[in-house]
């Protein structure tokens, strides 16, 4: 939970440090902009605040790593993809962004430090404890944070701790480990596809680059 709570506020802390310029910026999201990434990180803490408070009186049917499915990678063509493009230039102005998140973003983030980490909760036809969920979605702001800072080199990176438990979730998603050479950070961008591995890492990876890249969705 504490995990969750940190990784969230630092990326919301990158988001309210950018300039206005750089929303007009590519992102490491495959046809997003860095406003469009935005954009998405406000639903993604509507969902939150919305999960957190639909309980469940069923047994978990879902994991960390289960509430994850693999999927194709993006293309920029998915019909939601394009409606966060329109929402985003309909926000025409970067602090009406910034301001939305820190609203919006603020109150999951104490959402989540206030849920009982036992608490069954429903999303998506699936039922998983707050814990579970909240840890699912440490791996999601730590690949957004990734996404929101792949053009932006002076940016402050996602916590370290954050980077170690992504990698750790995607490696149980795999069913394998990435070489012990490769960065947390690398390990998270080469195995969902936001960068090719170079000549040297592919051979490192062995069997598992041929599985490569692991979309998930």
């Amino acid at each position: 939970m504490d995990l969750f709570s940190r990784s969230w506020a630092a990326l919301r802390t990158a988001v309210a440090e950018l300039a206005d310029e750089d929303f007009a910026r590519p992102s490491g999201c495959t046809g997003w902009l860095v406003r469009d990434l935005v954009c998405h990180l406000v639903i993604d803490a509507q969902d939150v605040l919305i999960t957190l408070v639909t309980p469940a009186g069923t047994e978990p049917t879902r994991d960390a790593a289960t509430y994850w499915n693999l999927v194709e990678p993006p293309t920029g063509d998915d019909p939601l993809d394009a409606l966060i493009v329109r929402l985003a230039a309909a926000y025409e102005e970067p602090w009406l962004l910034k301001f939305h998140l820190d609203d919006v973003g603020s109150a999951a983030g104490r959402a989540a430090g206030l849920a009982d980490p036992a608490l069954r909760v429903a999303t998506q036809d699936m039922v998983l404890t707050a814990g579970d969920y909240l840890h699912a979605y440490v791996l999601e702001w730590t690949l957004h944070h990734l996404d929101l800072i792949a053009h932006l080199p002076d940016a402050a990176q996602p916590p370290a701790e954050g980077l170690a438990r992504s990698r750790e979730l995607l490696e149980k998603i795999a069913g394998a480990a990435f070489p012990a050479s490769f960065s947390d950070k690398d390990a998270l961008l080469i195995g969902t596809g936001r960068r090719a591995p170079a000549e040297a890492e592919k051979a490192e990876l062995g069997e598992l680059a041929a599985r490569l890249p692991l979309a998930i969705g």
